[in-house]
């Protein structure tokens, strides 16, 4: 998945969306990576990946990072297309 846009699942820092630039093991360096906060619009996950979020304006995923290295990933899901554009277009979510 070395260079795939992908969905991680960590055990205690959340989930991101983000390129997979470097794996080891249960490490997963992600480049341009966004915080998937919350979600509506998608039943799971794996929906979100799949499909991305009917309803994009109700999403909080914080502004992107340039790298982020997750130490304890659990799940990796590739994002299709269609569900990259979809998250693209989560508007930043900040306070």
């Amino acid at each position: 998945m070395l260079g795939k846009y992908c969905m991680v699942r960590t055990y205690s820092a959340g989930v991101f969306a983000g390129t997979i630039k470097e794996r080891k093991g249960k490490e997963v360096l992600l480049t341009d990576a966004r915080r998937i906060w919350y979600w509506e619009g998608a039943a799971s996950l794996s929906q979100l990946a799949t499909d991305g979020t009917s309803t994009p304006h109700k999403c909080k995923f914080p502004t992107a990072v340039d790298e982020v290295l997750l130490t304890e990933a659990i799940e990796i899901i590739p994002i299709t297309d269609i569900a990259a554009k979809s998250i693209s277009e989560v508007p930043i979510w900040k306070m």
